[in-house]
């Protein structure tokens, strides 16, 4: 049972752990807090996110061979999302919702093996668009706006198409608009 629950509060307290320290200061300062996307639907890495979103959970992404993880996803929302997401079982439309996604360490501890954030790897982006107000923008559709960042240019997205750069991770959670709601506690009732 300690083991249990020390685990629990380890991977529950990893955003916090990683905190602010992690986002580099010049790449904060290439962005905007402003709305995420401009009228052609380019995404950036809002600028203030840690400070402005709601924290909503923490993914631990195996290792391929040996103990701990390979990556540490953390995952915030724009404000309400939660109270919103709580009331009626969907995301809103204009929903942002950014992971940060880490490499780790991985060492021992007195709780046991514990893997920690530690070099940010990039951002993955996405806004909700029930509307489809991107149609001719491939990075656009089903639902969402998709981007991802690598960590030296939260301005600049490296995906070209939704469809083969992003969309494929997120088949299993087609049901639930995409996302994979089972991991953010805070959004069940």
């Amino acid at each position: 049972m300690f083991k249990i629950l020390t685990a629990a509060v380890v991977v529950s307290g990893i955003g916090a752990i990683t905190g602010v320290s992690s986002l580099p200061t010049a790449a904060a300062s290439k962005t905007s807090s402003a709305a995420p996307a401009d009228a052609h639907g380019n995404l950036h890495v809002p600028s203030e996110y840690r400070t402005s979103y709601q924290f909503l959970g923490t993914w631990a992404i195996a290792a391929a061979k040996g103990a701990g993880s390979q990556q540490i996803h953390d995952v915030y929302a724009s404000p309400g999302t939660i109270a919103a997401y709580r009331k009626t079982g969907q995301f809103s439309d204009g929903t942002v919702l950014i992971k940060e996604v880490f490499a780790t360490k991985t060492a021992p501890m007195t709780t046991g093996t514990v893997s920690h954030a530690d070099t940010l790897k990039g951002w993955f982006v996405m806004v909700r668009d029930g509307k489809n107000t991107h149609p001719g923008n491939p990075l656009w559709g089903d639902g969402w706006g998709w981007s991802w960042f690598n960590a030296n240019d939260p301005v600049k997205t490296t995906s070209t198409n939704y469809k083969t750069d992003c969309q494929s991770c997120h088949i299993p959670a087609r049901s639930t608009e995409w996302i994979y709601t089972s991991g953010y506690p805070s959004l069940q009732k």
